[in-house]
């Protein structure tokens, strides 16, 4: 029991309790000793999946139950494939306070720090801060290095998150529909595995949509922007090149560039007094 309570990261106790709720099968006995299976840690990754998801004890004992009508442990094995895999692959960064005041210097504000919470990027304690990411905080570095304020960083980064998560629901709705292709919403025997399979498949491809799309559209912003910079200003006269009409020359009776008097004919007389 302890060595599949170490393996599962809960507690003796833990698993005890499990088993008084009858969200484990009971182990494999001989004479006093009780032997447990992969099925059983599968069936722990899948309790832990479903509290992550908010769900509450009692419905997760439903969930299973209704679950092991009918399907084998292979099958559980795949549900906990298909729940407990990571999409992404972030290295968290551990920072003590100094290394923190060191990094972002007197931008690191009681507000920077509550929007970085709350974008979930980095979690606070009494020693310093974790953060969620290595490749995140190097971008935000990257950036404060050419002059982006950490808030405009901690700003770009909220309106990010608020169009990647639409993306990542654009693409689950498409695998609900066109991938599970589920009747009344359940599973039918034979198809977890099924499901971790397209999933483990699908995985790449969103990342490298969204990377093709992104890095399209960066090219369009930064080649319009430099039009924009190069495009002569409001009432910029155009540059005089080689074998280019310089235009007209000063109207009659204003001053020119000859040296003849303003407003003299050469061989007339000056009209007027």
């Amino acid at each position: 029991m302890e060595e599949l309570a170490e393996a599962a990261g809960i507690t003796v106790r833990t698993l005890r309790f499990y088993r008084e709720r009858r969200l484990l099968p009971a182990p494999r006995r001989e004479g006093r000793v009780a032997w447990y299976s992969e099925e059983h840690l599968a069936r722990l990754k899948v309790i832990a999946a479903l509290l992550d998801r908010g769900h509450t004890l009692g419905g997760i004992a439903e969930l299973l139950g209704a679950w092991e009508e009918g399907r084998d442990v292979a099958e559980l094995l795949g549900l906990e494939a298909a729940i407990t895999t990571r999409w992404s692959d972030e290295t968290p960064v551990r920072l003590t306070w100094d290394e923190a005041a060191e990094t972002f210097g007197e931008q690191l504000t009681d507000e920077a720090l509550d929007a970085a919470v709350g974008l979930g990027y980095v979690a606070l304690d009494e020693e310093g801060a974790t953060h969620v990411s290595r490749r995140l905080l190097d971008a935000t570095t990257t950036l404060m290095g050419e002059g982006v304020p950490l808030t405009a960083v901690l700003d770009a980064g909220r309106h990010v998150r608020e169009h990647v998560d639409a993306m990542a629901e654009r693409f689950v709705e498409l695998f609900r529909t066109h991938v599970l292709n589920l009747d009344e919403a359940k599973l039918l025997p034979g198809e977890a595995a099924r499901l971790a399979e397209a999933l483990e498949r699908l995985r790449p491809v969103a990342g490298e949509v969204v990377q093709a799309e992104l890095a399209m559209a960066m090219d369009r912003r930064i080649r319009a922007e430099i039009d924009t910079l190069l495009r002569p200003g409001p009432g910029a006269a155009p540059e005089a090149g080689p074998g280019l009409d310089p235009g007209p020359g000063p109207a009659p009776g204003q001053a020119g560039t000859g040296t003849g008097q303003a407003g003299t004919d050469p061989g007339h007389e000056p009209v007027g007094g």
